[in-house]
């Protein structure tokens, strides 16, 4: 009996070990600084108050921020974040979180409304996800029939390729039916296996000053060639 509780315990031991080794690779995660030297981070309202100044002194290169939502959605704190952002000197790209119950010439209206006359330093970005979507999956046909009804009048207005934010779920049901565009892809803590990428969102629970809580911490390949457009 004795030997079998010292084997629960150090099973315990082990088990609690190996649980906190993970945690610590999670939480201090991120690529290799001399490959992907350029970090930025997407927010939108549920960063509430950002310290701009703060987050720029942190190491952080550039910033997409939400815009809007749907037909009829806008983000709350896009109008501040936008200014303060750029007050401090990062980069910035607006993106827009693409829903399934809306078509694409709706949503573009939407969003360009949100966005204004300033385009910002980055190319503007459509987050294609299914989380927190509505309740549908469209046909491969019409999900592209309607990306390309955003990304027409957007990409006149702009004059840049609009970049295609995909979770892995997204990736996996539409990627062959998705137009060639610069791809943003969330790949949490490994990197993607996507030959062509541009923007690698490898953490959901990052820490940067300036912003209370946690926020998505982005490398890219080349920022001048983003901020470009190509």
């Amino acid at each position: 009996m004795k030997h079998f509780i010292r084997f629960v315990i150090g099973s315990a031991l082990l088990a609690g070990t190996f649980a906190g080794l993970g945690w610590l690779y999670i939480v201090s995660y991120e690529p290799n600084r001399s490959t992907f030297p350029v970090r930025g981070i997407d927010v939108s309202h549920h960063q509430k108050d950002i310290d701009w100044r703060k987050v720029a002194a942190d190491d952080v290169d550039f910033a997409f921020i939400k815009a809007s939502e749907g037909g009829d959605h806008r983000d709350t704190r896009f109008a501040v974040n936008w200014k303060e952002a750029q007050a401090v000197g990062l980069k910035v790209g607006a993106y827009h979180f693409f829903t399934f119950c809306r078509s694409g010439s709706d949503q573009a209206k939407n969003f360009l409304d949100a966005l204004g006359p300033d385009k910002g330093s980055l190319p503007a970005a459509l987050d294609l996800e299914f989380g927190g979507n509505c309740n549908v999956t469209p046909e491969p046909s019409a999900i592209r029939a309607e990306i390309d009804s955003f990304l027409e009048p957007v990409e006149r207005h702009t004059g840049k390729p609009v970049v295609l934010y995909v979770t892995p779920e997204f990736w996996e049901a539409y990627h062959h039916v998705l137009p060639k565009r610069p791809l943003w892809v969330r790949s949490l803590f490994r990197q993607p296996h996507q030959q062509e990428w541009s923007v690698w969102q490898y953490h959901n629970s990052g820490s940067v000053d300036g912003i209370v809580g946690r926020v998505d911490l982005n490398a890219v390949r080349d920022l001048g060639a983003l901020s470009a457009g190509s």
